[in-house]
Formats: structure tokens, C-alpha cells, sequence
């Protein structure tokens, strides 16, 4: 059986005929970008830990601060619920998320709540309140709902340094697989740096793997280090089952950060643009362009089908990943050197990097 690359949030209900899955794989360096309403707000960080917890004091630590969400859709046949109905009719999908600040501010993962007519944020005491979304980045398949909640029901969750983490350190994720709320599952970072893809096709690079038991339902949580702070978002599994089978993937603390900040604030959360689908080569390293977009900033700069890129602005590309990193680390506008080989020739192109299409 083929393994897919699956978001994991849960259809919970579909009142309706049935909705088409979202099954994603490793991609290329490409994006989305949205426009967030306004809002200011300052995450508030969490006490200093100087040593390690066990996974009971990270869940007694981190779970008031983790919520379910429940999201309903007017169902049609490109419902944006994986795992739900279609056709016309009422659908509903759930997943997890968790507090970023006193504000209100929730952080999740845009698939669970795109295109949603009403959302739930249920908190860890059980009480219920509607959210409406702030704004979304479907190329991080990110989203930032709000809340109006008493300072009471918000505990927010300290973002961690995705940057710092290393194979084999260990992590607990906090979430509502299947519905079952407070569920906590552990395990260890068991790769890092893999490239996923958002259900908008754009690569999501630097995700975390981990074996932490991820399950539908899981989306939008948080997975947490031993510290107790959050260093990535679960999004995804790699399943031949469609259930937990020992893969899972989130979305890196600081890409959450980058984007999440620029949605409160107001900001167009913008990410630099390339435009080319790259394959590894069949011999050798670097990134082989497999096609290029018509009237992007590789189909202006002369790139073609066949070119393997092996380095942007001398730093070298040993595969498709190192690609799609290379671009993401840059911003639109920016000029990058692309060092390349054409029919056995080494040549250099200068591009000039655009704001990712929706």
C-alpha cells in the first residue's frame, strides 16, 4: 500500500455525502500568502525551567493551556475538511490547539478551520466559546483564531527554539485525537529538517518527525519539549493505515513564530517565491527542475526543465530540501545567485524572488 502524508484533522460529524481527503507528500520551494485583519497582542512567556520535566509535570504545566476546536462548514464538494463528507449539507471537523497569549490569540493549523462558517474552542475546564479566525497562512497551513475569554481560561504556551532540537531529544504531544480531549502521548524527535507539503501545495520546511503517537484530531496541537515549551504544531502522518503509524510531523516553532506574530499584528504574512517543482537527480546531488511555472521569477531568469540547481548564493544544494530552505530563509524582492548545471555545463543565473501566489 502506498504511504501518504495525510493532515490529521478529524471529520467528527458530516451530515452530508461525502468530502475529499487531504493527502499531501514532500514538495517544492513554493507558497501561499493571506491577509490578516488587525490586532496587537503580546505573547506572554512562561516561567524559566532549568531542568528537564517528567511527561506528568509538562502535562500538569502545559494542559490548561491546550484546547479542542470544533469547526462547521456548509458541506460542498471541495469542503476543506479532510476525512469528512461532501456534496451539499452540514459537515464538521475537529482538531487541537492551544493559547499564544492573555489576548485571546489561539494558534492552529489552517486546515482545520479554512473555509469553517462557525468555530468552538473548547477549553481544559470544559467550557465552550466561539472564535472567529484572525487570519490564516495556507502555505504554513497556520491559522490564529480569537477568543473572547475571561484572563482566567487563558494560559498561554511559550514557543520554544525549533532551531535548538535535536534528534532524539524527547517530546510530549497535547491534544484531542479522535475527540478524546487531554489525551497526552510521548516519544522522541526522531528526525529533523523533513519537508512537507500544506494542502495548498507549498513546501513546509524544517518540520519536526517525531514517534509521538499523532492521530486525527491531532492537528493544530502542540508538541512540546522537555521543558514544557511548544516546538512545533502537529500537522501531519505518514500512514499506510491512515492511522498512527509511528510517523508524524510538525510544523517548527519558529516558522509558527514568524508567521503568527505577523498575523496579530496586522501584517500580510509574505514568503519568497521561486517557482519551480524539483526532484532529487538520478545521479549526483542537488535539486533537478522537473518543471518550471509559466511567468514566475525561474520561467524570467532563463531556468529550464533539466537544470540541477546545486547552489543559491554559494551555498550548496545537495537535494530538493536544501532547496526549498535555501528559498524559504530569503524574502520577496530578494536577488539570489543560482549556481546550476545545463547539459554538463556549470552556469550561474541571478533571480529575483516574488511573493508566493495563492
Amino acid at each position: 500500500m502506498v504511504r501518504t502524508r495525510t493532515a490529521i484533522a478529524a471529520a467528527v460529524a458530516a451530515l452530508a455525502a461525502g468530502a475529499a481527503a487531504g493527502v499531501v507528500g514532500y514538495a517544492v520551494a513554493g507558497g501561499d500568502d493571506s491577509t490578516p485583519t488587525a490586532s496587537s497582542a503580546t505573547p506572554v512567556a512562561a516561567p524559566a525551567v532549568s531542568s528537564t520535566l517528567s511527561v506528568g509535570e509538562i502535562y500538569k504545566r502545559a494542559h490548561d493551556g491546550v484546547v479542542e476546536i470544533t469547526a462547521d462548514s456548509s458541506g460542498s464538494s471541495d469542503s476543506p475538511f479532510p476525512f469528512g463528507g461532501g456534496g451539499s449539507g452540514q459537515a464538521q471537523a475537529q482538531g487541537s490547539g492551544f493559547v499564544y497569549d492573555r489576548d485571546g490569540h489561539v494558534v492552529t493549523n489552517e486546515h482545520v478551520v479554512g473555509g469553517a462558517g462557525s468555530i468552538t474552542v473548547t477549553f481544559a475546564d470544559g467550557s465552550k466559546h466561539s472564535a472567529t479566525v484572525v487570519g490564516t497562512d495556507p502555505s504554513t497551513d497556520l491559522a490564529v483564531l480569537k477568543v473572547d475569554a475571561s484572563s482566567s481560561k487563558l494560559h498561554p504556551l511559550a514557543l520554544g527554539d525549533s532551531g535548538s532540537v535535536a534528534v532524539g531529544d524527547g517530546v510530549v504531544a497535547i491534544s484531542s485525537p479522535f475527540g478524546l480531549d487531554e489525551t497526552v502521548t510521548s516519544g522522541i524527535v526522531s528526525a529533523r529538517n523533513r519537508t512537507i507539503r500544506s494542502q495548498s501545495s507549498y513546501s513546509i520546511s524544517g518540520a519536526i518527525q517525531t514517534d509521538a503517537a499523532i492521530n486525527h484530531g491531532n492537528s493544530g496541537g502542540p508538541l512540546l519539549d522537555l521543558k514544557g515549551d511548544v516546538i512545533g504544531v502537529n500537522s501531519q502522518i505518514e500512514s499506510e493505515s491512515g492511522g498512527n503509524d509511528g510517523v508524524g510531523f510538525a510544523i517548527p516553532s519558529n516558522t509558527v513564530r514568524s508567521v503568527v506574530e505577523q498575523i496579530v499584528s496586522g501584517k500580510k504574512v509574505e514568503h519568497a517565491y521561486l517557482g519551480v517543482y524539483v526532484e532529487t537527480p538520478q545521479n549526483g546531488s542537488g535539486a533537478r527542475v522537473a518543471r518550471v511555472t509559466s511567468k514566475s521569477p525561474a520561467a524570467d531568469a532563463g531556468l529550464q526543465t533539466g537544470d540541477v540547481i546545486t547552489q543559491v548564493d554559494g551555498q550548496t544544494i545537495s537535494g530538493p530540501d536544501d532547496l526549498t530552505s535555501a528559498i524559504t530563509s530569503k524574502q520577496p524582492g530578494d536577488e539570489v545567485t543560482l549556481t546550476l548545471l545545463r547539459g554538463g555545463d556549470t552556469k550561474t543565473l541571478k533571480v529575483t524572488l516574488k511573493t508566493r501566489p495563492s
